[in-house]
């Protein structure tokens, strides 16, 4: 089926038309708002006091930045290039929309949008903000702001509390604040916390990149335990440069492509390593903005080395089990004479295969922490409970079901995510159209059109609170949606 079904009327904008061609709601899964930072500054001075309005001036931009003068300089202080001119200017209609709760709602139709969850803009510097007592307080007074500010408007803007992670009692702390004290239906957390780690010389510090699940610095599992309680599922939107090979100290652009999706990736591959989906069944697990491409690739990569090394077959490599006098024959029949000349040195040549790690917690079992028993646990992880926030524009979105023909009928559950409010987005009105050019080109039936921007977006919220949709216009849709797919009201396992 085609995009022909939708009608070309010059005075209704084509998002609008399109919307009207379908019999289901669109949601927007991440679109974002801009904060206006005078306000944010107000109520960061009436949580905090004076002390701290400096230094949040500072990191949101409100002060004139200062940038080390040269290239040498900039490597010297580990200073990388981030976003500049990050939003919409010629645009001012959009610019506006995106600061002003009214506007946005009043031009949701235009836009062909019924309900949007709205992410942080300035907000999102929380969630890597190293100073404590400034990212505590900024994450109460972003979360205040989303509250007081949007809260005439939730039957169709949902904006999404910002859940600090460096440690989880800050967490817990601030989930109970945005969800049960503001009353915020949805959250985001940082995926990623970049830790400094200072060595028994006191002198020289490391920092290491803690994803929350393997190898974490924390047990984060009351932090998904409060989730499952309060009925939210966890969000990432954690940026990828700063750290790895994008690190330029010049080039945003060369920072900023595929950033999303290596952050996404690492934090989606440290919780299944770690095991946090496996004991937390309730949860689903959202990564926002890096498309799922990335995703189709750790999936695969996963189940073709859970193929070859699960606790089973990791013993195919024991050095034990290799035959040394067979191998010994065969270097004597085939060898060449530089090899045969050292026949005397085989012993070497045979141990030389990696040594074991002998700690007290390895038993040669790597896929063990992750709770997986089977290439099965792992689809159900990837294919029911991990979620991936795809902008419009990108036609890697097709893939999340059309490679299920060479994926053994795995397919991810990729959500529409408009970004509405950032750079990438020049004009609000070609969001949904860019989508729908997916099935007008005939890579996405109207089905897989329907999941993508209605049915996911609504399992991801809903199937840990089935009344997350209660008082929003598209309520009795949501309702029939989760009934229609095994989950009714009476499941609940948390609530906001």
């Amino acid at each position: 089926m085609s995009g022909s079904r939708v009608p070309k009327d010059s005075s209704v904008s084509m998002a609008r038309q399109i919307r009207e061609g379908l019999n289901h709601p669109v949601i927007d899964a991440d679109g974002h708002l801009v904060e206006y930072l005078p306000l944010v500054k107000e109520f960061l001075r009436e949580e905090a006091g004076p002390d701290l309005v400096r230094d949040f001036e500072s990191s949101t931009g409100l002060l004139p930045p200062e940038f080390p003068d040269s290239v040498e300089k900039r490597r010297e202080s580990g200073f990388y290039r981030g976003a500049w001119w990050g939003l919409p200017a010629e645009n001012s209609l959009d610019r506006a929309t995106a600061a002003l709760p009214r506007l946005m709602y009043d031009r949701l139709d235009e836009l062909g949008i019924d309900l949007a969850f709205l992410y942080p803009t300035y907000g999102l510097s929380v969630l890597a903000m190293p100073q404590d007592d400034l990212r505590i307080a900024m994450a109460r007074s972003f979360n205040r702001y989303l509250a007081e500010v949007y809260g005439s408007f939730t039957d169709r803007l949902c904006p999404v509390a910002v859940i600090p992670m460096n440690s989880p009692e800050e967490a817990v702390a601030e989930l109970d604040h945005a969800v049960e004290e503001l009353g915020l239906r949805a959250v985001v957390m940082a995926g990623l916390v970049n830790r400094s780690v200072t060595q028994d010389d006191g002198e020289r510090r490391v920092q290491i990149l803690d994803s929350l699940g393997h190898d974490s610095f924390y047990d984060y599992d009351p932090v998904w335990r409060r989730c499952v309680e309060l009925g939210v599922s966890p969000a990432f939107h954690s940026f990828g440069y700063g750290w790895g090979s994008r690190k330029s100290t010049t080039n945003y652009m060369y920072n900023h492509i595929g950033n999303f999706a290596a952050a996404g990736e690492a934090t989606a591959r440290s919780l299944f390593f770690g095991g946090a989906p496996t004991r937390f069944p309730e949860l689903n697990w959202a990564f926002q903005e890096g498309g799922v491409l990335w995703a189709l690739n750790l999936f695969s990569d996963i189940v073709g080395h859970y193929s070859k090394r699960n606790k089973l077959s990791i013993n195919n490599y024991d050095p034990e089990k290799l035959d040394n006098h067979l191998i010994r024959e065969l270097f004597v029949k085939y060898g060449e004479p530089s090899q045969t000349n050292l026949i005397n040195h085989l012993d070497q040549f045979l141990c030389a295969v990696g040594i074991k790690d002998s700690t007290d917690y390895f038993d040669g079992d790597e896929f063990r922490d992750s709770g997986i028993n089977s290439i099965e646990d792992i689809k159900d992880i990837f294919c029911s409970r991990y979620f991936f926030g795809c902008e419009a524009d990108d036609p890697m979105n097709a893939l999340a079901t059309r490679c299920k023909t060479i994926l053994d009928g795995a397919e991810m559950n990729a959500m529409f995510a408009s970004d509405i409010g950032h750079w990438d987005v020049t004009d609000m009105n070609s969001v949904l159209p860019e989508a729908w050019e997916l099935v007008e080109d005939g890579h996405l039936d109207l089905d897989e059109f329907s999941a993508f921007v209605f049915g996911n977006v609504v399992e991801f919220y809903g199937r840990v609170n089935p009344t997350v949709f209660e008082g929003t216009t598209i309520e009795c849709q949501a309702s029939a949606h989760l009934s229609n797919s095994g989950v009714m009201p009476d499941q609940q396992v948390g609530h906001s």
